[in-house]
């Protein structure tokens, strides 16, 4: 959580990042730490991570309903919400033993790119 916390503290300014949202009534461990990257930068922010050896991941970059596995749970419609998260939310690095140096590192670079 003290990592999550130093994200959120860390990209307030950053207009194109929207950090996750957590609940007053519950405490989260954050296995992901993942944002919503606004302004169309998510695949040009991930790229420049990847070049400065920083990884980050899109876990679901296909929204479940359109997945193979559920197609027979799904009705007609879609979902428009789902589809635009599925092209703005990217994970960050997190872990409990991850040193401080890493994480300014990762805070410094992700400053940098909209420079």
């Amino acid at each position: 959580r003290e990592v999550a916390s130093s994200y959120d503290l860390a990209f307030t300014d950053l207009d194109y990042i929207q950090t996750p949202v957590r609940a007053d009534y519950s405490t989260h461990v954050f296995h992901q730490y993942t944002m919503k990257i606004e302004q169309g930068k998510r695949d040009a922010l991930k790229d420049y991570l990847a070049s400065k050896n920083i990884p980050s991941m899109i876990y679901y970059p296909l929204p479940l309903y359109r997945q193979e596995a559920f197609k027979r749970y799904h009705k007609e419609g879609s979902f428009e919400v789902t589809e635009q998260l599925c092209r703005s939310v990217l994970s960050l690095p997190i872990h409990t033993e991850m040193h401080k140096e890493t994480q300014d590192y990762i805070i410094n670079t992700i400053k940098e790119f909209d420079r």
